[in-house]
């Protein structure tokens, strides 16, 4: 197996620069480990808060090395079928028949029913087999939401990116496919998958951050309502909530707006649009005790944040 060295990025103020113009606003933290995972060849694991952008770093990668995005969504009850293939049986059968029709000696019959041509190949399997320029970004998405025995299958496919076809043999990578593994931390993983990778905890962004990500993906928004939202969104989010929004609510919500044409926020355009943002009954019962038109008001004056009831 081909263990590629990366030449597409030289230095990490490459990687926050082929990212900035994806639209994507990189740190440096996060930037200095998808540099070390493309030079050692080692998996990136991202864990975070839904909505923080983890999904989002293997989908701008992928256009950055203008290579394939392979994901593997994953889920409970995940199992080494969905992931890596399955027999197209509709298709041997109907194969087999054909062969019976056309007096096929009947020890040759069904000979080659079980060949390439009649595999489904799923995510794992398509990563493993790519022979593209630049090997594929491998995203497996929520890995926290597999269970225990999947998670220990994965962490062999990761060791030595080869698997077993009983009626084909063993398939070896020809190069290292690009692997990020994304987890929300519903559950905790075992540390022998933490140790085969990079990790790096992808946070809400600070306030700064946050305008910078706001002015990128949407560039038509006022810079005072974009200030406006970020300094709501920091407040929300220091709140006792359930669900806190993350930077893809705060996208939505200034989108929202402004299609609205609403160019000031108001305790109106607040609770017009809240749903953009807060996706749970008990959280916006909580919000909707506060006052807003308060909270607002200091947050436009930059006055100290407070709590009210």
């Amino acid at each position: 197996m081909q263990q590629l060295i990366y030449r597409c990025f030289n230095s990490i103020e490459h990687i926050e620069q082929s990212f900035a113009e994806q639209n994507y606003i990189c740190d440096r933290k996060l930037a200095t480990t998808i540099f070390l995972s493309t030079k050692l060849g080692k998996p990136l694991f991202l864990e975070g808060e839904p909505g923080v952008g983890k999904t989002e770093v293997a989908k701008v990668l992928s256009k950055v090395l203008d290579t394939k995005l392979i994901r593997l969504q994953c889920y409970e009850g995940l199992d080494t079928t969905t992931a890596l293939y399955e027999w197209n049986y509709p298709r041997q059968m109907l194969e087999l028949r054909l062969q019976e029709a056309r007096d096929i000696e009947k020890n040759k019959i069904g000979e080659n029913i079980f060949s390439e041509a009649f595999l489904f190949k799923r995510p794992l399997l398509q990563a493993i087999q790519s022979e593209t320029k630049t090997p594929p970004v491998l995203l497996i998405d929520e890995i926290d939401r597999s269970d225990e025995e999947f998670e220990a299958f994965l962490l062999e496919v990761l060791s030595d990116f080869q698997i077993t076809i009983p009626e084909l043999g063993t398939i070896k990578a020809k190069q290292t496919p690009i692997v990020i593994l994304t987890s929300n931390n519903t559950r905790q993983l075992h540390d022998a998958l933490k140790r085969r990778c990079l990790f790096n905890y992808i946070d809400y962004p600070d306030l700064e951050r946050e305008r910078l990500i706001v002015k990128t993906r949407v560039p038509n928004i006022q810079e005072e309502l974009s200030e406006q939202i970020c300094e709501f969104m920091q407040w929300i989010r220091s709140e006792n909530l359930y669900k806190r929004p993350g930077i893809a609510e705060t996208i939505d919500w200034a989108e929202a707006l402004l299609s609205l044409g609403i160019d000031d926020l108001t305790v109106n355009a607040v609770e017009d649009t809240i749903s953009c943002i807060i996706k749970y009954k008990q959280d916006l019962e909580n919000i909707q005790k506060l006052e807003l038109s308060m909270i607002l008001e200091q947050l436009k004056n930059d006055e100290p944040k407070q709590h009210l009831q």
